[in-house]
């Protein structure tokens, strides 16, 4: 009876168990353990490598460090910091210091020094010639291919530059937290030349801040002689012009100027005044015409004279003398009040005039009195600035040759200390990139293994149940497997036979299978070696088996029992049950079955046909076949070909009771395993369980599967249980 299922195993092939986005850490460190080996050993030869690096290769080094101190408050002898100062205590000024130190310009006197560039540290072309490595044989092959270009031989500043730059590279600056205190490093290969180095650069870094000051104080110098002399120039051409004018203006100065002005002002004074009664006198100049042609008492009463009111009433009465009198005294007024206005008028002209001059002698001196004071002033700017001038050129020529600098040494460098390889980390290091690598290597190697090595894997795959795991039998061709079968009955392909034959009858209690089919995906899988293994167990219980050879393509079995070639085969035994023109060829079961006592099994050969095998399969000739051995033997096994190769498998398949389905161990791949699997799915063909076939124990070492896996004898822990 077949085995038929309406449940796809290609689907639960690739049904996954677990989100696939979830890392298995457990399986993680499991895979990592399996290759303890291959990390343990790549560990070992990295620290080896790192320890030959540090130990044999790399050039110890050493550090010598100069420790130093910047001085802010020195107390100058002369005060010249207003002329030349030094360093500023802000962090940008105290960066820019350390960068100075380290610049090309000390680092080439420090070269020059001490004659770095006989130096074969930093000269490379001094040093000595190593010998050939594997990188100079590789580079010469490669200019070989590809000749590059001739390189000219580097000129001595060319030289001179290069080893300016390896020593700007090996020294260092750094500036104390919260303090002016900082420290000049060299690391190099000699103690006592790091130690003379950073002394040697401290050195040339105080000359320098002192050879700036020298330089700035004497620039400073120069500048100041040239400038006092230019103030002198001007302080004596100011005080010439000065005397010049007081020379021309003898009487010009502040006294003189008030003088005038008090003048001026009693002259204004009297002017008002001369003007007013030149107004009054106008006035009574003007009462008087005005009158002049009225009678006597209108005259008499305009104006105010009492003489003439004392005759203006005889007068009035008509007596001619006094009339005579009166015009007389009229007329006497008349001309008296004209004198005093014109006698007043000549007075206040000449006061005018007067003022007129005194006003423009006023402005004339004035004008001059203040070119005299701004020319004063300025000579006495100017003699200011010239003697400040002239105490800071005294002070800075006095200053030459006394400054200091602004920095001192706190601590030379003595012998340098050693600071690489730092061999414990490069150790370290070695065995961690070491365990990195084999990490690397055996996670990537399971990344990419795509065959089964574990029953594990297998049944988590593709949702069968692992029946059997055959290890690879230890002989060599396959008459010698036969013999090892027949001879080692306790060995440990024996016991997993057994086990397979077990889980095989255990797999249905109620109705045991009776015709058992083996395939598998491709060939050289181990099906047919499996196939007469359990042959042979299922005829140690005392049955009778018969082990049909199904793959007619090949025909395998002549291999395993030369000896049964010549015997009629499966097609002859067929014939009788087909048509009356092939019954004449047929033979019977008897004639053509093969009993190797070895093994206690019949074995019916292949036998070539020049019909398809599927279609042999598939008559119903081969169905009265399987009729007539399943009433003649308690179990039949029929080797079938694999199931990706031809269809043959999938048209046997329903006559069997229970389907093997074998996987070479480590060997087939998944997608040939979920193919074969989907193919017999495909026509519901239940696969009973799955063996995983030529198991190499030492193979299953290698990946890390030892004791505690379950593998029988494989795994470990079978000393004294088997025969081997």
């Amino acid at each position: 009876m077949s085995q038929m299922t309406q449940t796809s195993d290609a689907s639960r092939f690739n049904a996954p168990t677990e989100d696939e986005d979830t890392i298995d850490l457990m399986a993680l460190l499991g895979t990592l353990w399996r290759g303890k080996w291959i990390i343990l050993t790549l560990s070992l030869l990295g620290v080896i490598m790192a320890g030959y690096y540090a130990f044999r290769v790399a050039v110890p080094t050493y550090r010598a460090t100069t420790q130093m101190a910047l001085v802010l408050d020195q107390s100058p002898i002369i005060d010249i910091e207003s002329v030349m100062t030094g360093v500023s205590s802000d962090t940008s000024s105290l960066n820019t210091e350390m960068e100075i130190i380290r610049s090309r310009e000390l680092v080439s006197r420090l070269v020059d020094e001490l004659d770095l560039t006989q130096d074969p540290e930093f000269n490379p072309a001094l040093r000595p010639d190593a010998g050939v490595a594997l990188i100079d044989v590789v580079a010469g092959i490669i200019n070989l291919i590809a000749p590059p270009e001739v390189e000219e031989t580097p000129s001595q500043a060319e030289i001179r530059n290069g080893v300016i730059d390896r020593v700007r590279q090996v020294v260092s600056t750094s500036i104390e937290r919260q303090s002016y205190i900082f420290s000049i490093s060299a690391v190099t290969g000699s103690p006592v030349k790091s130690a003379l180095m950073t002394n040697t650069l401290a050195q040339i870094y105080q000359d320098d801040q002192i050879a700036i000051k020298v330089d700035g104080t004497q620039t400073a110098a120069v500048w100041l002689s040239a400038r006092v002399s230019e103030l002198r120039t001007e302080l004596e051409q100011g005080q010439n012009e000065i005397n010049d004018l007081r020379s021309r203006n003898a009487m010009v100065s502040p006294e003189a100027m008030i003088a005038l002005n008090t003048q001026s002002v009693e002259l204004a004074s009297q002017q008002q005044a001369a003007e007013l009664e030149l107004e009054r006198a106008e006035e009574d100049l003007a009462k008087i015409e005005a009158v002049s042609t009225e009678d006597v008492a209108a005259k008499a009463l305009a104006v105010n004279d009492a003489q003439l009111r004392s005759i203006a009433a005889t007068a009035a009465a008509g007596d001619a003398a006094a009339i005579a009198r009166f015009d007389r005294r009229f007329q006497q007024l008349r001309q008296q009040a004209a004198g005093a206005r014109d006698q007043l008028a000549l007075r206040v002209s000449d006061l005018q005039a007067q003022t007129d001059r005194l006003s423009a002698q006023f402005d004339l001196q004035g004008a001059d009195l203040i070119k005299i004071q701004q020319l004063e002033r300025e000579t006495e700017a100017t003699r200011v600035l010239y003697e400040t001038f002239l105490n800071r050129l005294r002070e800075t020529s006095v200053q030459i040759g006394i400054q200091q600098a602004d920095s001192r040494v706190l601590s030379e460098a003595i012998k340098g200390i050693y600071v690489a390889p730092r061999k414990g980390v490069i150790l370290v290091m070695g065995f961690m990139l070491g365990a990195m690598l084999a990490a690397a290597i055996v996670l990537g190697r399971e990344m990419m293994q795509n065959t089964f090595r574990t029953a594990e894997d297998l049944e988590g795959a593709t949702r069968v149940s692992v029946i059997g795991q055959i290890p690879k039998i230890p002989a060599k061709g396959r008459i010698p497997t036969i013999t090892y079968l027949a001879k080692k009955t306790t060995s440990a392909a024996a016991e997993a036979v057994r086990n397979l034959r077990t889980s095989v009858l255990m797999s249905n209690v109620d109705n045991p299978p009776q015709v058992i089919m083996m395939t598998s995906s491709l060939p050289a899988e181990g099906k047919t070696t499996t196939a007469i293994a359990l042959s042979q167990n299922l005829a140690g219980l005392g049955k009778r088996v018969l082990l049909i050879e199904g793959d007619i393509r090949r025909r395998t079995f002549s291999a395993y029992f030369p000896d049964a070639t010549k015997r009629p085969g499966i097609l002859s035994v067929i014939a009788q049950f087909g048509k009356e023109d092939d019954r004449a060829k047929a033979a019977t079961l008897d004639q053509a079955v093969f009993t190797p006592k070895i093994l206690g099994i019949d074995v019916l050969m292949g036998e070539k046909s020049s019909i398809n095998a599927a279609d042999v399969f598939a008559s119903g000739a081969f169905g009265d076949f399987m009729k007539a051995v399943r009433a003649e033997y308690d179990y039949i096994i029929i080797d079938t070909p694999p199931v990706l190769v031809v269809p043959d498998a999938r048209v046997i398949g329903p006559y069997a009771d229970a389907i093997i389905y074998v996987v070479n161990w480590d060997k087939t791949t998944k997608a040939q395993v979920a193919e074969g699997l989907r193919q017999l799915s495909s026509i519901n063909l239940k696969v009973t369980g799955l063996a995983l076939t030529q198991i190499d124990p030492k193979g299953m070492k290698r990946y890390g599967y030892g004791k505690g896996y379950g593998y029988g004898a494989y795994g470990g822990g079978a000393a004294g249980y088997y025969d081997n």
